[in-house]
Parts: C-alpha cells; sequence; structure tokens
C-alpha cells in the first residue's frame, strides 16, 4: 500500500545559499551536500530548488500544473511599480495564454534549425569583423571579447545600426543581472530598461514608416507582423524585442566564455575545433551539458504529488537547470568534459528548458556558438590564463566574470 505523500515543508531539506560568492564559484560542494540529504530538492530564498536531472524533466514538462512565476521574483526583488518589475511581470514568457499562443507561434514557425543555418554567413562575418579588431592584442578580457558577438549578430538580423551595440551591450550587461535577487540593483535596472525602450520603440516606428523593400522578412518584420495580425500592442512589440536581445545575449556570451575556459585545460580539443566545424558542435553540447547560465523557474497552480512528495498550490519552485547534468547521480562522470560523450536521450540537458517555455532561439544559439568556436580556434592559437575569471551571481544569469587570456595570433604562425 502507497503511503500517505509528504509535505513538501516537513522534509529535512539542506539549504542552499546561492546568493554567497562562494556558492557562486563552487555551486558543486553545496549541491553534493544537498544530494545526500535529499535526493531532487533543497531549499533556496523564496522557495524550493530541484537540482536532480530526472526530476527536472520530468516536473518541467507539466504545463498543465505550473505557470511561470516573475511576480515572485518581483516580490523577492521589491521591484513592483519599477519599470524593471513590470517588464518581468508582462514580458512574452508571462503574458497571458492567447497573446503568448500568437508571439510563440510566429516565432516557432521561422526559429527553426533551417532558418538557424541561414544566418550561418552573418554570424561568420561578425565574428571575423571582431577577431580582426582583437586577435591582434595577444591579450585580452574574453568575457568581454565574448559579449561584443551575440548582439552584434542580433543587431543585424533586426537591421539596427551597429553604432548601437555599445549602448546595447551595457544594458544587457546590467539586465543580465536582474535575477540575482539584489533589489540594490533595480535604479541601474530601470536605466537600461528606459535605455532599450528608446531603442526599441525608435526601431519599431522607423521600420513601420518605412517597411524594407527585400522579399525575405528579417526577424523584424516577423515581430511587428505578428503584431499587426495578432492585436499585439506596441508595449508587448517592445518587450518582445527586450527579451530576444536579453534572453540571446546572456546565454551566448556566458557559454561561450566558458568552453573557453574550459578548452584552456584541453589543447587538444581546441586544435580539432580549429579544424572541424562539426566537431565544435560537439564540443558545444558537452559545455551545455555542464553549463548553462540560467536556473527557470514556476509556480504550482495546483498540489503536485511527485516521488511521494506534496507540492502544495502556489510554491516557488526553481529548477536547476544551468547546473543538473553535472551534478546528476545518473551520468557516468559528470565533471569530465567529453565532447565524445554518449549521452542518454532520457538524460539530454536540459540548457533551454522544457515544455511550453522552452527556448525559441536554441538553434540560432547552438549555430552561433559554433561557428564563433570554430573561427575563434582558428585566429586565437595557444590560448592560456592570463589571470583568475571571476563569477557572476549564481542566481540569475551566472557565469563567469572577466576572463583574461593570452595567445598568438594566427597571422604569426603557418597557415593551419
Amino acid at each position: 500500500m502507497t503511503s500517505q505523500p509528504t509535505l513538501i515543508s516537513d522534509l529535512d531539506l539542506y539549504h542552499l545559499a546561492w546568493e554567497t560568492r562562494d556558492f557562486s564559484a563552487d555551486p558543486y560542494t553545496e549541491l553534493e551536500a544537498a544530494r545526500a540529504q535529499h535526493p531532487w530538492l533543497a531549499t533556496v530564498t523564496g522557495g524550493y530548488a530541484v537540482h536532480d536531472l530526472a526530476a527536472i524533466r520530468d516536473l518541467l514538462i507539466q504545463d498543465d500544473k505550473l505557470r511561470t512565476s516573475f511576480d515572485g521574483i518581483v516580490d523577492i526583488m521589491n521591484a513592483k511599480g519599477t519599470a524593471w518589475g513590470r517588464f518581468a511581470e508582462e514580458q512574452m514568457i508571462a503574458m497571458p495564454d492567447r497573446e503568448h499562443a500568437v508571439l510563440r507561434g510566429a516565432f516557432a514557425a521561422k526559429f527553426t534549425p533551417r532558418y538557424a543555418n541561414q544566418l550561418r554567413p552573418i554570424m561568420r562575418a561578425t565574428m571575423e569583423d571582431l577577431l580582426t579588431e582583437w586577435a591582434p592584442k595577444r591579450r585580452i578580457d574574453f568575457e568581454e571579447f565574448a559579449s561584443y558577438y551575440p548582439v552584434a549578430v542580433m543587431t543585424r538580423m533586426i537591421g539596427a545600426s551597429l553604432e548601437d551595440i555599445p549602448a546595447l551591450r551595457s544594458a544587457m550587461e546590467t539586465l543580465g543581472l536582474a535575477f540575482s535577487q539584489d533589489s540594490s540593483l533595480l535604479p541601474k535596472l530601470d536605466e537600461a530598461m528606459a535605455q532599450f525602450d528608446d531603442f526599441a520603440i525608435r526601431l519599431i516606428r522607423r521600420r513601420q514608416a518605412n517597411p524594407r523593400p527585400d522579399d525575405e522578412p528579417d526577424l523584424l518584420d516577423i515581430l511587428i507582423e505578428a503584431g499587426d495580425t495578432g492585436g499585439i500592442t506596441e508595449r508587448q512589440l517592445v518587450d518582445m524585442l527586450i527579451f530576444l536581445f536579453v534572453a540571446g545575449y546572456d546565454t551566448s556570451k556566458n557559454v561561450l566564455t566558458y568552453t573557453m575556459n574550459t578548452l584552456l585545460d584541453h589543447p587538444d580539443v581546441y586544435l580539432r575545433c580549429a579544424e572541424d566545424l562539426e566537431y565544435c558542435g560537439k564540443v558545444v553540447e558537452e559545455a551545455l551539458r555542464m553549463f548553462t547560465p540560467a536556473s527557470t523557474f514556476r509556480a504550482t497552480k495546483e498540489d503536485i504529488v511527485y516521488r511521494n512528495v506534496l507540492i502544495p498550490k502556489d510554491t516557488l519552485v526553481f529548477f536547476l537547470i544551468n547546473v543538473a547534468a553535472r551534478v546528476s547521480a545518473d551520468i557516468d562522470n559528470p565533471h569530465s568534459f567529453d565532447p565524445d560523450r554518449v549521452n542518454d536521450p532520457k538524460l539530454r540537458h536540459v540548457g533551454f528548458g522544457l515544455g511550453r517555455h522552452m527556448c525559441l532561439g536554441q538553434y540560432i544559439a547552438r549555430t552561433q556558438l559554433q561557428e564563433g568556436l570554430h573561427l575563434i580556434a582558428q585566429r586565437l592559437r595557444h590560448p592560456r590564463k592570463a589571470g583568475q575569471p571571476g563569477w557572476r551571481p549564481f542566481p540569475g544569469n551566472w557565469g563567469i566574470d572577466g576572463l583574461p587570456i593570452e595567445f598568438e595570433p594566427a597571422e604569426t604562425e603557418a597557415a593551419l
């Protein structure tokens, strides 16, 4: 006979102090301690954390029982009434079902592997331009270098001026810290929102007044058309454009920086990346297994019983998709970096989420990382650390904060 489920609040769970610098630099020690106390649950500020990959995969697809809970994060941040708080509660992921379906449907039809492949020339041209500027320096902050790549690609995808890149990059650096649960950031977050609002409104109105003559619509055309046909307001269009920028920025920049940091200890893998574009795809997937920038969160819409644990309605649950595939007991040698690893499909990483809110831009992100890594490995030869990296806050868009490296530009050596 099945026993009565245990109420989640009655469990003796390990508390993850994920707001601390020590946790950001090394979450794995704490997560091992959490797993020793409970196989898939821990507590965090404001709710509970699911850290086991299999549990995340089981729960995160239950869209009928979960809702996005940006209101919960806004409450933790004391951000009610702020510009960022409004954006957090009204962005696409948090939109009402009808508006969400309109916008997601419009982009899902376009954001396909085929579309990502069509963007490869833009990605290559963007990275080549960056490398031409940065490679002669011989010593750089790789994280700073990598930050210009996704914003420049996105800017070209929507037909914006490349002159906007520095301001957009600055705003996205700020917004990337938004979910760190640090309310002292709110004035800067509001400033970044105002900057992005001004950019997006001007861009949308200019395109509406002067449509492009090209037959093939770009990303901005798709957004405007979705608004015209679906009854989406300008405010929602602006929020969607901001959301696309921010989501694409941190994923590509932080994953690319993490990958380089890892490859500094695997020079044989790095050398092969310069020679083999397809192999770069494997390296990216293994990097995504070991690291992605953000966890995701949901609130329960009803009582949920899972593995004999009762999670009551309106419980805030964080899913640690950013580390789960590295700490899972079900994966062999999870801390070992192995691009040729054969993964069980049931234990595939969930770096891009699951269910209704699975990342729309995952194919673009994967392609962008693959192309960028291939060209970097060709141009920045024999990279090595020139200082110790720092780490961004774990709750939020986690990742390396500064990665100083030295290298030889390819032009000084024989061609590959």
